[in-house]
């Protein structure tokens, strides 16, 4: 029995398609798996680290360091948005 071309292109295209949904769940799952055992750096950490270098942080040191860190991360959710400038109203003279 010979197979027809279609039929084995089908099988293939099935295949990848539920290999990708496979590997997509997978990835989700080893992702939120890594995340809840290396959270990333928040406030109580940088304190920690100023704490283990023998200074008292300010909250002026944390934020600034929060700051620079979110300037310069890659992670899209994290990074700051641009503030959009706010329009004046003109007001017209009577």
């Amino acid at each position: 029995m010979q197979i027809e071309w279609y039929f084995l292109v089908l099988i293939i295209l099935g295949c990848l398609i539920v290999g990708f949904i496979a590997g997509f769940f997978t990835m989700r799952a080893i992702f939120t798996k890594e995340l809840q055992k290396n959270p990333p750096v928040n406030k109580d950490m940088i304190r920690a680290m100023y704490m283990q270098m023998g200074r008292k942080p300010s909250e002026k040191d944390v934020n600034r360091v929060m700051d620079a860190m979110n300037k310069y991360s890659t992670n899209p959710y994290t990074t700051p948005k641009p503030k959009k400038e706010k329009k004046v109203r003109e007001q017209k003279a009577k």
